[in-house]
């Protein structure tokens, strides 16, 4: 049986690079990461810019962040939710 922990060791090893679950997850292969984001900034996309009234190529700085593999393969930015928050099921994807 794999180990299971609280959300506070999860953001740790999120943080060392870990991806980690929760059994109580339903969807099959999803996973939460932490992203260390852009500090120092990246050029931004025609996509970006358009969003946030840049000009493609400006320096766009994002702060850290939290993602999500969907059980349908994509991505997401995530917050967890208060059961996440408070479940004691986490466990590192092997």
């Amino acid at each position: 049986m794999k180990a299971r922990f609280g959300i506070g060791l999860a953001v740790d090893l999120m943080k060392e690079g870990y991806k980690v679950t929760r059994a109580g997850w339903n969807g099959k292969g999803m996973y939460a990461a932490y992203q260390k984001g852009y500090p120092d900034g990246i050029p931004c996309n025609a996509q970006t810019a358009k969003t946030w009234g840049l000009n493609e190529g400006d320096l766009f700085k994002c702060r850290p962040y939290l993602q999500l593999k969907c059980a349908d393969g994509t991505y997401a930015m995530w917050a967890p939710s208060t059961s996440d928050v408070l479940a004691e099921d986490w466990m590192i994807v092997e």
